[in-house]
């Protein structure tokens, strides 16, 4: 522990593996985890290192801001990213799909705000709220963070993660026209 996986399924060539775990660090495997190594020589596992929110040096979690968004009235599901900007600047959109005949609305930003602030942290409340048709998922129901962040970071979709294994493929095409959108 950890294990390096020797390949992906559906990578008949290898680069989505090499682009995967050697694209950091070129010839040196790159898991991606944050661990500590204590003074037994064990490992404690954190989680992913790109997937985690770490707004002003302050790592978060993702759950806890979907365990809070999701129970304000009129947001059916959520999801967030946190993405180092070329210029230095830290953007944390959060992507919701609403209940049927809501509009976002600065009432419902404004409660989404609030409820992130007052429960969790101001340092929880997202630069922009983003109304997207459907939030992407694995085919047991994870949501696809890393990906959606290396959406928004340029790449494409077909780039970055099997679309067989999406839940719904055709929800990928809102965030990669969103991607097109920041980047001007």
């Amino acid at each position: 522990m950890p294990t390096m996986p020797v390949m992906l399924w559906d990578d008949p060539d290898g680069s989505r593996y090499r682009a995967t775990y050697f694209d950091v660090y070129p010839g040196i495997w790159r898991h991606g985890d944050w661990v500590t190594i204590t003074e037994r020589g064990t490992m404690i596992i954190h989680g992913r290192s790109d997937a985690t929110l770490n707004r002003n040096g302050v790592r978060m979690g993702s759950a806890d801001i979907y365990a809070i968004a999701e129970k304000v009235p009129g947001i059916a599901e959520a999801l967030v990213v946190g993405i180092d900007r070329p210029d230095g600047r830290y953007w944390m959109p959060l992507f919701v799909v609403l209940d049927d005949g809501v509009e976002l609305d600065d009432a419902l930003r404004a409660a989404v705000a609030d409820r992130l602030r007052r429960e969790a942290s101001p340092r929880h409340v997202p630069d922009e709220i983003i109304v997207v048709p459907a939030i992407p998922h694995t085919r047991t129901g994870k949501k696809l963070e890393v990906p959606i962040k290396r959406i928004l970071l340029g790449a494409r979709a077909a780039d970055v993660l099997s679309l067989g294994a999406v839940d719904d493929p055709t929800s990928l095409t809102a965030f990669e026209e969103i991607a097109g959108r920041v980047r001007r």
